[in-house]
Protein backbone atom coordinates (compact mmCIF):
# COMPACT_ATOMS: atom_id res chain seq x y z
CA UNK A 1 0.00 0.00 0.00
CA UNK A 2 1.50 3.34 -1.02
CA UNK A 3 2.10 5.95 1.29
CA UNK A 4 -0.06 8.84 1.78
CA UNK A 5 1.60 11.67 1.48
CA UNK A 6 -0.02 15.96 1.54
CA UNK A 7 2.13 18.91 0.52
CA UNK A 8 1.14 22.23 1.57
CA UNK A 9 2.72 25.79 0.82
CA UNK A 10 2.24 28.89 3.63
CA UNK A 11 3.72 32.51 2.61
CA UNK A 12 4.20 35.42 5.18
CA UNK A 13 5.91 38.67 3.48
CA UNK A 14 9.40 36.97 1.92
CA UNK A 15 8.97 33.50 3.95
CA UNK A 16 7.65 30.53 2.33
CA UNK A 17 7.20 27.24 3.73
CA UNK A 18 6.52 23.73 2.14
CA UNK A 19 5.23 20.78 4.71
CA UNK A 20 4.70 17.74 4.03
CA UNK A 21 2.91 15.78 6.29
CA UNK A 22 3.26 11.79 6.18
CA UNK A 23 2.35 9.01 8.49
CA UNK A 24 4.81 8.55 11.33
CA UNK A 25 5.44 8.69 15.07
CA UNK A 26 4.77 12.45 15.43
CA UNK A 27 8.00 14.11 14.46
CA UNK A 28 8.08 18.23 13.73
CA UNK A 29 11.21 18.89 11.71
CA UNK A 30 11.43 22.48 10.43
CA UNK A 31 14.97 22.59 8.58
CA UNK A 32 15.32 19.05 9.64
CA UNK A 33 15.75 20.19 12.81
CA UNK A 34 13.16 19.19 15.44
CA UNK A 35 10.75 21.55 16.91
CA UNK A 36 12.58 21.73 20.41
CA UNK A 37 15.21 23.10 19.32
CA UNK A 38 13.94 26.10 17.69
CA UNK A 39 14.46 29.71 19.16
CA UNK A 40 12.52 32.06 20.35
CA UNK A 41 10.10 30.28 22.55
CA UNK A 42 7.35 32.73 21.00
CA UNK A 43 8.43 31.26 17.61
CA UNK A 44 7.72 27.82 19.24
CA UNK A 45 4.41 28.76 20.82
CA UNK A 46 2.99 30.15 17.04
CA UNK A 47 4.12 26.95 15.15
CA UNK A 48 2.05 25.00 17.58
CA UNK A 49 -0.84 26.76 17.52
CA UNK A 50 -2.15 24.80 14.54
CA UNK A 51 -1.73 21.67 16.21
CA UNK A 52 -2.98 22.27 19.51
CA UNK A 53 -6.47 23.29 17.88
CA UNK A 54 -6.18 20.23 15.78
CA UNK A 55 -5.52 18.22 18.80
CA UNK A 56 -8.89 19.57 20.53
CA UNK A 57 -11.17 19.40 17.99
CA UNK A 58 -10.11 15.89 16.73
CA UNK A 59 -9.85 14.60 20.34
CA UNK A 60 -8.40 11.29 20.20
CA UNK A 61 -8.88 11.43 16.42
CA UNK A 62 -5.23 12.93 15.62
CA UNK A 63 -3.30 10.79 13.49
CA UNK A 64 0.47 9.73 14.45
CA UNK A 65 1.81 12.02 11.37
CA UNK A 66 5.41 13.34 11.02
CA UNK A 67 5.80 16.96 9.53
CA UNK A 68 8.48 18.27 7.56
CA UNK A 69 8.99 21.54 6.83
CA UNK A 70 11.03 23.60 5.10
CA UNK A 71 11.18 27.40 4.94
CA UNK A 72 13.09 30.14 3.21
CA UNK A 73 13.13 33.70 3.23
CA UNK A 74 11.99 36.56 5.56
CA UNK A 75 12.54 37.24 9.27
CA UNK A 76 12.15 34.47 12.13
CA UNK A 77 8.09 35.67 12.94
CA UNK A 78 7.59 35.65 9.13
CA UNK A 79 8.98 32.59 9.03
CA UNK A 80 6.80 31.48 11.65
CA UNK A 81 3.72 32.71 10.46
CA UNK A 82 4.60 30.99 7.35
CA UNK A 83 4.93 27.74 8.68
CA UNK A 84 2.01 27.27 10.74
CA UNK A 85 0.02 28.28 7.78
CA UNK A 86 1.20 25.57 6.05
CA UNK A 87 1.23 23.10 8.77
CA UNK A 88 -2.31 24.07 8.94
CA UNK A 89 -3.16 23.57 5.49
CA UNK A 90 -1.97 20.34 5.46
CA UNK A 91 -3.53 19.64 8.68
CA UNK A 92 -6.80 20.53 7.33
CA UNK A 93 -6.10 18.61 3.45
CA UNK A 94 -4.84 15.25 5.57
CA UNK A 95 -8.16 15.09 7.63
CA UNK A 96 -10.70 16.37 5.50
CA UNK A 97 -12.88 17.73 8.50
CA UNK A 98 -14.78 20.70 7.84
CA UNK A 99 -14.93 21.44 11.43
CA UNK A 100 -11.33 21.55 11.60
CA UNK A 101 -11.27 23.93 9.03
CA UNK A 102 -13.71 26.07 10.71
CA UNK A 103 -11.98 25.95 13.79
CA UNK A 104 -9.11 27.23 12.49
CA UNK A 105 -11.00 30.37 10.54
CA UNK A 106 -12.15 30.79 13.73
CA UNK A 107 -8.93 31.03 15.72
CA UNK A 108 -7.04 33.14 13.31
CA UNK A 109 -7.87 33.59 9.35
CA UNK A 110 -4.24 33.64 8.51
CA UNK A 111 -3.84 29.99 9.17
CA UNK A 112 -5.15 29.27 6.29
CA UNK A 113 -5.27 32.23 4.44
CA UNK A 114 -1.97 33.45 3.49
CA UNK A 115 -1.86 37.21 4.01
CA UNK A 116 -1.16 39.48 1.26
CA UNK A 117 0.45 42.40 2.30
CA UNK A 118 4.12 43.29 1.21
CA UNK A 119 6.31 46.10 2.07
CA UNK A 120 5.95 48.78 -0.28
CA UNK A 121 8.96 50.01 -2.63
CA UNK A 122 10.95 52.76 -1.84
CA UNK A 123 10.53 55.70 -4.06
CA UNK A 124 13.10 58.46 -5.14
CA UNK A 125 13.03 61.86 -2.94
CA UNK A 126 13.21 60.48 0.21
CA UNK A 127 14.23 57.72 2.66
CA UNK A 128 11.26 55.37 2.10
CA UNK A 129 8.57 54.45 0.82
CA UNK A 130 5.97 57.37 2.04
CA UNK A 131 9.11 59.37 3.93
CA UNK A 132 10.29 62.72 1.79
CA UNK A 133 12.93 64.92 2.70
CA UNK A 134 11.65 68.21 4.36
CA UNK A 135 11.28 71.38 2.31
CA UNK A 136 13.21 74.46 3.64
CA UNK A 137 12.58 77.83 2.75
CA UNK A 138 15.30 79.16 4.89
Amino acid sequence: MPQRIVNAVGKKKTAVARATIKEGRGVIRINKMALDAIQPEVVKEKILEPIMIASEILDGDMPKIDIEVRVEGGGFMGRAEAIRTAIARGLVEWTGSETLREAFLRYDRNLLISDPRRKEPKKYGGRGARARRQKSYR
